[in-house]
């Protein structure tokens, strides 16, 4: 077993929920949950929550030359009122330098310019927005540090596939010595809207080893004993049948082989 070190948000330490293992994705359908394989790379490394508390959420939406931030909080009333808008209005080049606008709500006049930026940055990388055109960082509740010779690895959520799926970009960093921010970086087209809430991931980690990988051929009783082996476990596993609750015909050998391997 390996240990990676988390380090809290600097911005908004111990807020949000920390990263998790999660084997089910709850929006696919129920006879997934018997597929063993998919709940593995589903579970794979970790997920990684936006620091946010359970009163909390945000969008951002684009446009082609603008950016917008709302940034929600839940009202006594059990709704969800805007807090604030913050807009961000790219150069001409679509990076580098923007023009903000703040436009805070008339039930938050507390809130000060200082306490927005604050937020946001707790939020959001701005200094990323345009990079590339249409990207948008989203920075998780904590930092990654890995043992030695291992890297993390950020992408979107595995096996997210309820619409709209937003492109993510997938990036590896040298964590072991590289202090580097928890980033998800979305890359958004016009029209496009991200929506974050506290109990929403917003992207998963994985750790991997840093050491090069050679392939080569399989020598020809290797291949021909893989071809053996899945011939005899397609017959295991069509002689064992059953059925779920939903009505899909499902075979438990995967996982019997499994627990047998010590797993």
């Amino acid at each position: 077993m390996i240990e990676v070190v988390t380090v809290p948000n600097r911005f908004r330490p111990g807020v949000g929920l920390a990263p998790a293992r999660v084997a089910q994705r709850p929006w696919l359908p129920q006879h997934a949950r018997h597929c063993p394989v998919l709940e593995a790379g589903s579970a794979l490394g970790c997920l990684v929550y936006p620091p946010l508390a359970a009163t909390e959420a945000f969008q951002v939406s684009y446009t082609g030359s603008r950016y917008e931030l709302t940034y929600f909080g839940e009202a006594a009333t059990d709704r969800w009122e805007t807090v604030f808008r913050l807009g961000f209005t790219m150069p001409g080049a679509g990076a580098g330098s923007f023009v903000q606008e703040l436009a805070v709500s008339d039930g938050h006049p507390e809130l000060s310019e200082g306490e927005v930026m604050h937020i946001r940055d707790a939020l959001l990388f701005p200094h990323h927005f345009g990079v590339p055109a249409g990207g948008v960082g989203l920075r998780g509740t904590v930092d990654f540090r890995t043992p030695a010779g291992w890297d993390t690895v950020y992408g979107p959520v595995a096996n997210h596939l309820q619409p709209p799926v937003l492109g993510a970009m997938t990036v590896r960093v040298e964590t072991d010595w590289y202090a580097h921010d928890t980033e998800i970086r979305y890359v958004l087209q016009p029209g496009d809207v991200l929506h974050v809430a506290a109990g929403t991931p917003i992207g998963q980690v994985f750790f991997v080893p840093r050491e090069e990988i050679a392939l080569r051929a399989a020598h020809p009783d290797e291949a021909a004993a893989f071809g053996r082996e899945k011939e005899e476990f397609d017959r295991a596993k069509a002689a064992v049948r059953t059925t779920t609750p939903y009505g899909l015909p499902h075979s438990p050998h995967y996982q019997k082989m499994r627990r047998e391997h010590g797993r």
